[in-house]
């Protein structure tokens, strides 16, 4: 079976978002052109890690001695976006691997989610087999920068962390798991 592949060249938005409140969020990568647009879930952790790992990239990008992209070192105001999802949101699908790469042709940082695959061993490629599903987005470095802003925001933007344990704290109670707590 061919793979269905959720393509988006040069997007309007590319955005990490949550559905749902704190402690009971859902994150979701989601990228739109024109009025096409595709929604796949995440882990928290994952938009961590895709948000730090672009940053390293880019960095990384800016520091080569013969850079001739352009890179900013911070997010371009023009394109902060804090606005909400796009409604509704529909799940193409859950996010198992990604992959995180640089295309010079194009200035481009292109992104690749792929399905969870059931049953398979837990490492960071895709399995051997076709995925049924793969979305890929190609964003412009400032795009890339602004995204990587946007999603370290709506990380932090959950439940506080316990000073003592560092575990989140609820509305409800907090039962501290550290050693010295009273």
């Amino acid at each position: 079976m061919p793979t269905l592949v959720h393509e988006f060249d040069w997007p309007d938005r590319v955005v990490v978002g949550t559905v749902g409140r704190p402690g009971s969020r859902a994150f979701y990568l989601q990228a739109r052109t024109g009025s096409r647009t595709a929604s796949v879930a995440l882990e928290k952790e994952q938009s961590a890690v895709l948000a730090e790992t672009l940053d390293r990239l880019l960095d990384e990008l800016m520091a080569e001695p013969d850079n001739r992209w352009s890179i900013p070192a911070e997010a371009p105001a023009e394109l902060i976006d804090d606005e909400p999802l796009d409604q509704p949101v529909e799940q193409d699908f859950r996010t198992g691997s990604m992959r995180l790469n640089w295309d010079p042709r194009t200035a481009q940082v292109v992104v690749e989610a792929y399905p969870v695959v059931e049953g398979a061993e837990d490492d960071d490629e895709p399995d051997d087999a076709e995925p049924t599903e793969l979305l890929r987005i190609r964003m412009p470095v400032g795009t890339a920068r602004a995204f990587v802003a946007r999603t370290r925001a709506v990380v932090r933007s959950g439940r506080p962390a316990c000073p003592l344990c560092g575990a989140p704290v609820d509305d409800d109670q907090h039962v501290c798991a550290a050693p010295d707590a009273p």
